[in-house]
């Protein structure tokens, strides 16, 4: 009997859903920074077993939403949460109850699927701690299990997945066995170039900003890939931020995010950065559309 099924990766801002994402996956897809809101987007990824095909969704940290972009964002989170098998509600191990869970967990009210809590980053805690918190989330919802684990390190996430695998119904297998990812090289190398003008610049900019990418060019035979992408920002001063004291800050951005595409493209990556000013695109829902985080 072959199972399958869709299974959402849920939590507040910087629980560690796409860290969690990428151990499952085998590979980084997902972009992940220290900061909030790094994911945008809902990211697919497929884990393939002999007998099982598994789903996962990525989604953008579930918060109150202050903005238009923030409200796009926490929307595509509540669709994942009424489309999928599984519910996989993300914690940290190392924090209390934080309002972002008690709103997420509002959201769980109406949903009729298993939702496990996984408490990440138990490598960061003493075991005497974990109790406690255990006890303080089952009285707040009525999850169908709990998972402990470390997705930095890696564990406890083999018997979350055999967990899952258990109570996944039978199905057909959605994708080849090849593929670990929907998403699209041009989106991967725009997240990565966004994950690290995130890492690189501080305050607003990392939230101001969308990339889009412009040229994605294979040269089978040089084993090169040639791309051209675009950094969109909402002013005149975030753009000369971006682009640095003699360019230096766009190199370095460029430079990194370009390592990062020949490791998981596995060619060599030429790759071009510009700079441009659209003015409160965070605000226009047009512009939201255009830049994938807005269903037109």
């Amino acid at each position: 009997m072959f199972k399958s099924g869709f299974i959402g990766i849920i939590g507040r801002p910087n629980a560690g859903k796409s860290t969690l994402f990428n151990a499952i996956v085998g590979d980084k897809i997902s972009i992940i920074t220290d900061k909030p809101q790094t994911t945008r987007n809902k990211i697919t990824g497929i884990k393939n077993f002999p007998d099982a095909q598994l789903i996962f969704l990525d989604t953008p940290g579930m918060h109150k939403p202050k903005t238009p972009m923030n409200r796009a964002m926490v929307q595509t989170t509540r669709e994942t949460i009424s489309s999928v098998e599984v519910l996989l509600m993300l914690i940290e191990a190392n924090t209390d109850v934080h309002p972002h869970d008690l709103f997420l967990i509002e959201s769980l009210a109406q949903v009729k699927v298993p939702v496990f809590l996984v408490i990440n980053k138990i490598d960061l805690i003493e075991k005497k701690f974990l109790l406690p918190l255990i006890d303080k989330f089952r009285t707040l919802y009525s999850y169908r299990e709990i998972f402990p684990v470390s997705a930095l390190k890696g564990d406890g996430i083999e018997d979350l997945l055999n967990a899952i695998k258990e109570i996944l119904p039978e199905g057909p297998k959605y994708y080849p066995d090849d593929i670990i990812t929907d998403a699209t090289e041009r989106f991967i190398a725009a997240e990565f170039i966004r994950e690290k003008i995130t890492l690189f610049t501080q305050q607003e900019i990392p939230y101001s900003t969308a990339v889009e990418v412009d040229l994605f060019k294979e040269d089978e035979e040089k084993n090169l890939i040639r791309i051209s992408a675009t950094i969109n920002v909402e002013k005149e001063s975030q753009k000369a931020i971006m682009i640095g004291k003699k360019g230096t800050m766009l190199k370095k951005i460029g430079t990194q995010a370009r390592l990062e595409m020949e490791k998981l493209f596995g060619a060599k990556v030429y790759l071009e950065l510009f700079v441009r000013v659209k003015k409160e695109w965070t605000s226009s829902d047009k512009m939201l559309a255009e830049f994938g985080l807005l269903k037109h």
